[in-house]
């Protein structure tokens, strides 16, 4: 797996903890976690993230619609999952996939930072 830029892991554990959507543990962010599944950021969350992110980064965020990735809403089986046995167990994880496929992962605000284009 890829490692994630600093600046982005920062602003990541920065916004889950100014907005207290979710404890990030700074160890297991890189590349392939996921925004609305692992970070349990979405529905109109999700849009005050990307607008934040474009903001901070300055990042062209003119061009991005969900219409590639699927719009993150959530999945009210995940939430009952995390609620009852947390997130951290390894079978949780694989159960929470299988009920919800994210598509938006953090590699592609590192492509956005790298391009200057969030596509």
């Amino acid at each position: 797996m890829e490692q994630i830029q600093p600046q982005l892991k920062d602003f990541i554990i920065d916004y889950c903890n100014r907005y207290k959507v979710y404890r990030v543990d700074p160890s297991i962010l890189d590349t392939n976690t996921s925004i609305d599944l692992d970070l349990d950021i979405y529905d109109i969350e999700i849009d005050l993230f990307i607008a934040e992110f474009s903001e901070h980064f300055k990042v062209d965020a003119s061009k991005f619609s969900w219409y590639k990735y699927g719009y993150p809403k959530g999945s009210t089986r995940v939430r009952v999952l995390k609620l009852m046995f947390g997130y951290k167990r390894s079978w949780v994880k694989k159960l929470a996939g299988y009920c919800y496929k994210p598509k938006f992962k953090v590699a592609v605000l590192q492509d956005a930072l790298q391009n200057g284009k969030l596509v």
